[in-house]
């Protein structure tokens, strides 16, 4: 399962009413799993209105789609119960070999979603008009283009939003890693995530970017490779700190070859 940098905002309260209601009617999350912990969670909100407005779309959803959802594996146990409790329970359990990355949400009841005529604006002119539930509707749903300059969003909601957007790409992920001008939250979802930590060139992104907060860059460091492990113990761009861990290192494994 991805990041969920989406819900976690909203269990931290940190969202506003017009976007909780957003999400309420199903039209914000782009990704089943993060869809349906959103919804589930505000039938606890303070608003009556968004309650009422959570549960009617979790009533809307298609009862096959959210069984064969609920037989996923990597499916949280609380919400198989939850759903378990209003009288709907997972199809047979599937193959393990499913693939977690095709998530997409199961009701989207906005009708606004990306049309060509969308897809043909560029992205950086697009969003220079749009309003913040458009900029964050974009963040996840938009263009390759739109998410590249979103991430640097000074609104830390929308900068994280893009890393939850089910078209995110590895190579995406890696030139987000590289960029010193975008918010520590951005650095840390992407260096807590183990699926984009498989891929060598963000390892390699993060620790080098100064950006990064440096308890991450030092475990990364161990990960690297001896020629970026040389290159990192001369790095002027990166804290001291790091430069000198990485030169112990070095000339520990040059002591430990001879």
């Amino acid at each position: 399962m991805g990041p969920t940098p989406l819900l976690d905002f909203f269990k931290r309260g940190e969202v506003d009413r017009d976007t909780r209601m957003q999400a309420a009617e199903g039209a914000l999350a782009p990704r089943a799993h993060e869809q349906l912990a959103i919804l589930v969670l505000l039938l606890e909100d303070k608003d009556r209105e968004i309650r009422e407005t959570a549960d009617a779309t979790l009533n809307r959803i298609p009862e096959n789609a959210l069984k064969a959802f609920l037989a996923r594996p990597d499916v949280s146990l609380d919400l198989r119960e939850f759903f378990a409790d209003r009288g709907i329970f997972p199809d047979e359990m599937p193959d393990l070999q499913f693939e977690a990355e095709v998530d997409y949400a199961l009701i989207d009841t906005d009708p606004a979603g990306p049309d060509e005529e969308d897809e043909r604006q560029s992205g950086v002119q697009a969003l220079a008009t749009m309003t913040f539930p458009e900029r964050l509707k974009a963040a996840m749903k938009g263009t390759r283009e739109q998410r590249a300059v979103l991430i640097r969003d000074p609104n830390k909601l929308i900068a994280s939003s893009v890393l939850s957007s089910p078209k995110v790409s590895i190579p995406e992920v890696e030139s987000f890693a590289r960029m010193q001008n975008v918010s520590e939250d951005v650095l840390r979802i992407i260096g807590s995530n183990r699926a984009w930590l498989k891929s060598y060139g963000v390892i390699l992104a993060l620790t080098k970017n100064p950006k990064t907060p440096l308890t991450m860059s030092m475990n990364l460091m161990a990960r690297l490779q001896a020629r970026d492990l040389q290159k990192l113990s001369v790095d002027r761009n990166v804290s001291e700190a790091l430069r000198i861990s990485a030169r112990k290192k070095v000339v520990a494994g040059a002591s430990g070859k001879g």
